[in-house]
């Protein structure tokens, strides 16, 4: 999970430091990686290679969406609805992140989705053996 703690200014023009929370869990991955034609993480390194802005702007867009949710109080849930993104969409800090994540040296966007994944996916889909493929699709 990652919890990012951003400053922006409002649309009333108060600045405001709030934390955004950004995750996936595995079976949302392996939803993504089976339900994308040639999978998920062949597209991802089709779009990167071939530097295809356009659809690289709907890849972030995609992953942001997918990947906001509410940290419950007691840490037990993490609140994934439409609400809870239009609410976030809404905010100038989505843009500001959507910015952030497109422009500069890409850095920015390793860092975003690696710290979105679970931590120990890339431990268990190196361990996986081939014969596992739910595994095994998660090692991008």
């Amino acid at each position: 999970m990652l919890k990012k703690t951003m400053t922006t200014v409002d649309f009333g023009g108060t600045e405001r430091t709030e934390d955004y929370y950004f995750n996936l869990t595995k079976a949302e991955i392996m939803e993504m990686q089976l339900c994308t034609d040639g999978g998920f993480v062949e597209t991802v390194k089709k779009i990167v290679e071939a530097k295809n802005q356009l659809e690289l702007t709907h890849l972030f867009k995609k992953i942001i969406c997918a990947s906001y949710g509410v940290l419950s109080p007691d840490g037990r849930k993490f609140v994934k609805n439409q609400q809870v993104l239009d609410d976030f969409m809404a905010t100038q800090a989505y843009s500001d992140l959507y910015i952030e994540l497109l422009s500069g040296d890409g850095k920015a966007a390793e860092d975003f989705v690696n710290g979105i994944l679970p931590k120990d996916l890339t431990n268990e889909a190196a361990k996986a053996p081939v014969s596992q493929p739910g595994l095994a699709v998660l090692n991008p």
